[in-house]
């Protein structure tokens, strides 16, 4: 018999499919969907029933998708669903400043006006942009959703990955990838350790609705404790993501709507005429966390699993949308080429491209919070004569507009127009 140790033969491995997506939140389900149009046939591992996916109630949950994360859902066929429930983002202001002070805008001021591509990016919410993903999974006939399973081990050999899962049914695959947050299993059962630390601020999330229109204006406004960050949803609504201290956070998210509210709105201030809450209240501890490596034998991280950071720009979502482009990319080329989709080289080249790119994300968003997370004079003088120093640079600001909207760069096929 020959030994495979020996430079025998390898018996071909039968694969169920060729990519197993461990994670079935929204980056998850993006890539199989992407991974589809290349003929690639994925298994997604959702740890959710699909009842709790497919829930309506608004829970006040909304993501600021960048122009690039739009074109990517155009390209996957899913905006015409989304497009109706969408708010176009044509304004970003940013200001500095103190609770309860009279806000003066002395910050930066993009327009989408300076920019031919229209609006920088889309408010869309949680319920809408999930249900959208779910449907479209369903509707393919490469995708597989396996709602309510877990992963509990996973083994690599040269042909392929393993995964067993919690009923005890194993499954094998061409590559594996891990799309399961910040606190990944795909990737501690690879042995990829993380790098990362807390800020001591908590995210207050909710939705609010105002008595006037926020003319698709999303506004951040930084305060000592933390940045607030009023994002425009359709009507005279808003999404707010609101950072505070720790244990000031949890104090605040304790206290009843009115009591809550009492200490949202000189935060808020009165620019909206008055608010009321329109969904559920949420808290997400805030913290930085990086994968030492994005990949491994046979397996890619993405998403939250590959990094998570501070939402004082927006970029969560982004970023793992980017993930999905970028690993569609190289997995499609590689497919054309006749290579094997999950060989070093393969993920090799998706690593160069995310990691720097992620690295300099994070680095500039931890940057960013610590600037303007607090109340020293002399760096409070320095933010505002740097930001009002961008406002007035034309071509800077382009610049910055064009960055906020994710079309710079090295874009990945299904983030081009």
């Amino acid at each position: 018999m020959d030994n495979p140790g020996k430079g025998g033969i390898f018996a071909p491995m039968e694969h169920d499919c060729d990519i197993l997506i461990v994670g079935g939140g929204l980056n998850g389900p993006a890539l199989a969907l992407a991974a589809a149009q290349s003929g690639l046939k994925s298994i997604v591992i959702d740890a959710l029933p699909e009842a709790a996916r497919a829930e309506e109630d608004f829970d006040g949950r909304g993501y600021a998708l960048a122009l690039s994360s739009v074109r990517l859902l155009e390209n996957l066929g899913i905006w015409p669903v989304l497009a109706p429930n969408a708010q176009p983002m044509t304004e970003i202001k940013v200001s500095d400043g103190r609770v309860g002070e009279a806000r003066v805008f002395l910050g930066l001021h993009f327009d989408s006006a300076e920019i031919e591509e229209g609006p920088m990016g889309q408010m869309i919410e949680d319920r809408y942009l999930r249900r959208a993903l779910m449907a479209a999974m369903d509707a393919s006939e490469r995708v597989t959703h396996r709602a309510g399973e877990t992963v509990v081990a996973q083994s690599v050999t040269p042909q392929g990955a393993t995964v067993t899962l919690a009923s005890g049914e194993t499954l094998t695959t061409r590559l594996l990838v891990g799309a399961d947050g910040r606190r990944s299993g795909t990737a501690e059962r690879a042995g990829i350790r993380r790098t990362g630390w807390g800020y001591g601020q908590t995210a207050l999330v909710c939705a609010i609705a105002h008595e006037k229109p926020h003319h698709g204006i999303a506004h951040q406004f930084f305060m000592p404790p933390g940045p607030l960050a009023i994002l425009p949803l359709p009507g005279n609504r808003s999404s707010i993501v609101w950072s505070e201290a720790d244990d000031r956070a949890r104090a605040i998210q304790a206290l009843p709507d009115e009591d809550y509210l009492a200490v949202l709105r000189p935060r808020f201030g009165d620019f909206l005429g008055e608010i009321a809450l329109a969904g559920q209240r949420f808290l997400y501890p805030l913290n930085l966390t990086l994968a030492n490596s994005f990949v491994g034998d046979r397996l890619a991280l993405i998403g939250d699993a590959a990094h998570g950071m501070h939402p004082i720009a927006g970029q969560g979502l982004n970023a793992g949308l980017r993930d999905v482009a970028a690993l569609a990319h190289v997995l499609a080329h590689a497919q054309r080429r006749g290579e094997d989709i999950a060989s070093p080289m393969v993920l090799a080249r998706y690593q160069q491209w995310r990691r720097f790119d992620t690295a300099s994300l994070a680095a500039a968003t931890d940057l960013f919070n610590r600037l303007f997370s607090n109340d020293n004079p002399l760096l409070r003088l320095g933010r505002d004569l740097g930001m009002a120093a961008i406002n007035a640079a034309a071509p800077l600001r382009r610049g910055f507009i064009r960055e906020a909207a994710g079309i710079t760069g090295d874009l990945p096929d299904l983030m081009r127009a």
